[in-house]
């Protein structure tokens, strides 16, 4: 597949989906986006916004496998990985493979397990594998892990430290729909006379893999290269940041970068791409300083000032 043809199998995933998710097209096309950059999204968002129905739908337009896991404190590593268990029949220990094992996972509520628990799933995320008692199985391809957070609960929860963070290609705000949304939401309702959604299968696993690899060949110039690493290291030195964005966080927005670029049927970035992904792809990399969390800076803000001030390339 070449990256113009992405654009095409990609358009007929989202009309699949926008017939059950309403007026969130941009927030499905970014997970399209990080899954198409063998990435994972964070969503820190407000129960009820239809996180779980965005990721189930599209895994079903997709043709790809979902499971859902629901972090509790009790969760333990064996419960997203799997375990050896013993057979009575046959006289011998034989895996049970954990939910991890599987397409899209969708982990709920991440900040609710132990450190532990997160761990082995991010463990998971970057390596595309996991260990049990020294045996190492591959996760099959593709994989792609949609985490949630409720950002309004804070008693009893674990919060994911800004290394763990880093993991994720792209943190993002699902927000909630206008008033004409939410009255389509309603009206959907009735005409399927169910709460049980499904959607035509649109592509498949194979066309998923082809447009992984066609991201690949999407072609970034050198002036687009210097772009990027510039509003990277604009991070670095913003009077508001303790610790700016890392080296990797400059190679994701890349990827991402191209990633969207095929979706727009081109095979080639723009400066343009880079803007639409940086904050998503960079602000939950920052730590800022002190002062400017109490003060309520959202880092957001850091980054557009970042990608303000750093001149687009000549020629676009």
């Amino acid at each position: 597949m070449e990256p113009q043809e992405v654009g095409e199998v990609c358009s007929r995933v989202l009309a699949e989906v926008g017939k059950v998710v309403v007026g969130k097209r941009g927030v499905v096309e970014k997970f399209l986006v990080a899954l198409l950059a063998r990435g994972h999204v964070l969503i820190e968002d407000y129960p009820g916004l239809a996180k779980t129905l965005m990721a189930k739908t599209l895994a079903q337009a997709l043709g790809l496998e979902f499971k859902r896991v629901q972090f509790t404190p009790d969760l333990l590593p064996a419960d997203i990985t799997g375990s050896y268990v013993f057979n009575q029949r046959t006289g011998s220990f034989e895996l049970r493979r954990g939910p991890v094992f599987t397409n899209i996972l969708l982990a709920d509520e991440i900040n609710r397990a132990p450190p532990k628990t997160q761990s082995a799933l991010l463990e998971a995320m970057q390596e595309r594998q996991v260990t049990l008692d020294g045996v190492t199985y591959k996760l099959e391809e593709p994989f792609f892990v949609i985490a949630t957070q409720n950002p309004i609960e804070f008693e009893g929860v674990y919060p994911l430290p800004e290394a763990q963070l880093d993991r994720f290609a792209m943190r993002l705000r699902v927000g909630y729909p206008s008033e004409e949304e939410e009255v389509e939401i309603l009206r959907r309702r009735i005409a399927r006379g169910s709460d049980e959604i499904r959607v035509e299968v649109a592509a498949s696993r194979e066309d998923v893999l082809s447009m992984q690899k066609a991201v690949e060949k999407v072609h970034v110039d050198e002036g687009v290269l210097r772009y990027i690493v510039s509003v990277v290291r604009a991070t670095r030195q913003h009077p508001r940041v303790e610790v700016g964005v890392s080296p990797r966080g400059a190679e994701t927005l890349m990827k991402l970068s191209r990633a969207l670029a095929a979706l727009r049927g081109r095979d080639y970035v723009i400066p343009d791409d880079v803007k639409e992904l940086a904050a998503d792809a960079l602000a939950h990399r920052l730590v800022l300083k002190t002062e400017q969390w109490v003060r309520g800076v959202e880092p957001e803000s850091v980054i557009a000032d970042a990608v303000s001030a750093v001149p687009v390339p000549k020629g676009y």
